[in-house]
């Protein structure tokens, strides 16, 4: 993958940080592990790819939705689709 998917940090103090991702067609974040508890509050509908080394899912988001994940999952999250997909994720300290 040659693009990287754009992230901009809009709040990172001693409790939270917040990061909006913005994800072009065909970009990703890159493999990471998530080494906070983190929220991600969906900013657009759409599908996006995880690749772990479980494998490949699809991980659909909706618009306002937000889903909860603790720390230490692995992966890259990848947008295949043609449109760009974009969310907040707060990750708590």
């Amino acid at each position: 993958m040659a693009q990287t998917a754009k992230a901009t940090v809009f709040e990172d103090n001693d409790r939270v940080r917040v990061t909006e991702w913005r994800f072009a067609p065909g970009t990703g974040t890159g493999s990471h592990v998530h080494e906070l508890d983190y929220t991600v509050v969906p900013l657009s509908t759409g599908t996006l790819v995880i690749v772990s080394a479980d494998g490949e899912g699809e991980n659909d988001l909706v618009h306002g939705r937000p889903y909860f994940r603790r720390a230490g999952a692995g992966h890259n999250v990848v947008n295949r689709s043609d449109d760009e997909i974009s969310f907040l994720e707060i990750e708590v300290k």
